[in-house]
């Protein structure tokens, strides 16, 4: 059975990291068990999650994770699609991973009042002494990150603008249909539904989620999403589950 090495749900997400969200997703579509486990983060091989172990063999990021579920195992997370509608699915993707993500990033880690609603609960573990003095580092590690990205070095305002567009082109692009592509979810959804769901849940106070909240049909999406991978939960982000 394979193994997916996640932090578990938190803030009414079934991760609070969007990128094992999506690879939990992925796992749902092709099919194939597995189970998850949420001791892993100091053993992971790029130092971050998700990972999997599939019979020994570690496969770390979301990406690779899904290419080695199609390279293995033949799921093919694209079928019926075009060139095109290939090409567009996979510059949603990483405009999700690599804009949209860091906007939710620095909106939680960033603005204190957000930052004492959700992250500093992982703290909870480290001995009370150092805890400030661990909470400070790791802060500052993420503000680090977050100007070598780039993103990081824009002022408030705009780090929200760039997040609102990113909404705006989903939401356009999403339209009416039940699904990104269409009819049927593809490998593209198991992204989008993450970073959506991540950027509307009610922890936290953003202009983005905000802005993202005027989107109807992006609630709906979430929902239907929600119903269709997460039955247990009756709704995520705070988009009622529906089909």
């Amino acid at each position: 059975m394979i193994t997916l090495y996640s932090f578990g749900p938190h803030f009414g997400l079934p991760d609070p990291s969007p990128f094992v969200t999506k690879a939990e997703v992925l796992l749902k579509m092709s099919g194939l068990a597995y189970r998850t486990d949420t001791t892993g983060f100091s053993k992971a091989p790029k130092g971050k999650l998700p990972y999997i172990d599939d019979d020994g063999g570690k496969v770390a990021d979301s990406t690779f994770i899904r290419r080695h579920l199609e390279t293995k195992y033949g799921f093919d997370f694209d079928r019926g699609l075009s060139a095109e509608q290939k090409a567009i699915a996979w510059a949603f993707e990483k405009m999700a991973e690599d804009n949209l993500y860091w906007v939710t990033v620095d909106a939680r880690w960033n603005r204190d009042d957000n930052f004492n609603n959700g992250p500093r609960a992982f703290f909870k573990s480290a001995p009370a002494p150092i805890r400030p003095l661990i909470v400070a580092m790791v802060r500052r590690q993420v503000r680090k990150s977050l100007h070598a990205h780039g993103i990081g070095r824009h002022t408030a305002d705009e780090i929200a603008a760039l997040g609102c567009h990113s909404i705006d082109a989903i939401a356009t692009y999403l339209g009416d249909k039940p699904f990104f592509m269409g009819a049927e979810p593809k490998g593209v959804d198991a992204t989008l539904f993450a970073f959506v769901a991540a950027t509307l849940c009610p922890v936290f106070t953003t202009p983005v989620r905000d802005h993202a909240e005027r989107h109807a049909n992006l609630r709906r999406y979430v929902g239907r999403m929600t119903a269709r991978y997460y039955s247990d939960y009756t709704d995520i982000a705070g988009c009622p589950a529906a089909t």
